[in-house]
């Protein structure tokens, strides 16, 4: 059955005009007729289930038939804080693979050593509009656009905050110290890693130090690693 993001949805809706995009998409390339079946996702948790009324190349009108509501809603909240890669196309695979796997924010600090200072952020949220279609997730996650990292540590965050870096020191491991079922920070450095002053100031804003294993990561792999271990952790509580 074909699926189609429609951040516009509401539940009270009883009928939709998918976007001339979509249309096209839906009539055109996947040839779709009248009758036919589709899903549709808001991003906001909601799927709904629908059937063409209209098969407009330009104007599809569709029945809403049913919506769930928090459709598959996750017991936690992760947040991971990347910096962009010099090769973006390394950024751009993380943010799919962690759509896929399940994130809820993502921001893009730039940091003393990072390569890249900056990032524009359409093209990454149709790489995360795209995953979410794939993957069948109703809710899109949140893209920020880029800051710098003292910027980042400035913003109240209400749950566990945690720094994985690759300096010498007491550091934990993320599945000794996370509390499930909880809201998560996670700061990933660039290729450099993070500087010793921003190491220290992070963990002078009460984010705790922690390793990601004995492996020297790439800033990609390292982010998926921990998007991979908190919704593993929080999968099996």
């Amino acid at each position: 059955m074909q699926l189609f993001y429609t951040p516009d949805i509401a539940p009270s809706h009883t009928q939709y005009f998918l976007s001339e995009e979509e249309s096209k998409h839906a009539i055109r390339v996947m040839r779709l007729e009248k009758g036919d079946k589709v899903q549709l996702i808001d991003g906001k948790g909601g799927l709904y289930m629908a059937s063409i009324l209209d098969p407009h190349p330009k104007r599809t009108i569709l029945q809403v038939n049913s919506v769930t509501t928090a459709f598959n809603k996750r017991n936690h909240y992760l947040h991971i804080a990347i910096a962009p890669t010099k090769n973006f196309e390394r950024t751009e695979w993380f943010l799919e693979k962690a759509t896929e796997i399940g994130i809820d924010e993502i921001s893009l600090i730039i940091c003393q050593r990072s390569e890249r200072k900056e990032a524009k952020v359409e093209r990454l949220n149709k790489i995360i509009t795209s995953a979410i279609k794939q993957s069948i997730k109703a809710y899109h996650p949140i893209l920020n656009e880029a800051v710098s990292f003292n910027q980042l540590l400035a913003k109240p965050f209400n749950g566990q905050k945690f720094i994985a870096h690759c300096e010498n020191g007491n550091k934990a491991n993320l599945r000794d110290t996370l509390i499930t079922k909880g809201n998560y920070l996670i700061l990933i450095g660039p290729e450099g890693d993070f500087t010793p002053t921003e190491i220290s100031d992070a963990l002078n804003n009460d984010f705790k130090a922690i390793t990601l294993g004995e492996s020297r990561l790439r800033t990609e792999t390292a982010a998926l690693e921990a998007c991979f271990e908190v919704n593993f952790l929080n999968r099996v509580s």
